[in-house]
């Protein structure tokens, strides 16, 4: 079974939760999210989904290791979304990014410039549904 690691913003700011929730969803039709806990609606912004700050990276470090792929939401800057994108680039997982352009934030010139990950910008939940069928189709 596939496994895939979703990156969505935690500490950034969880203004997005229902929305990563909705992908995480979506995500488990190709595969086992290692990550379902970025989408619980009762986890804030203080990051309280482990014991300690160490205990987290480590665990979330392993989690990406064993992860086929990378899907990021990317709207909400968080630099542990970015990190785990640089992570997930230096260990050669394909990585998708997904992006809501109307949502008046800008993409980091990291992320947009980056010729080893792939961008799409979305406006609905469906036509995010749509980009991550086309990549999963086209790499899996």
């Amino acid at each position: 079974m596939m496994k895939i690691y979703f990156a969505g913003s935690i500490r950034g700011g969880r203004e997005d939760a229902a929305l990563y929730l909705e992908i995480i969803e979506f995500l488990k039709n190709y595969g086992e999210v290692l990550t379902e806990h970025v989408g619980n609606p009762t986890l804030t912004s203080i990051g309280d989904d482990g014991p300690s700050d160490q205990f987290i990276h480590n665990r979330d470090v392993d989690w990406l290791q064993s992860a086929d792929v990378l899907v990021a939401e990317v709207t909400i800057v968080s630099m542990g979304v970015g990190y785990e994108i640089g992570r997930a680039i230096e260990a050669g997982k394909k990585v998708l990014c997904l992006f809501r352009q109307e949502s008046g934030r800008s993409l980091s010139a990291m992320i947009s410039g980056c010729p080893d990950l792939e961008i799409k910008k979305y406006t609905t939940i469906t036509e995010a549904q749509r980009w991550v069928d086309d990549y999963f189709k086209r790499y899996f």
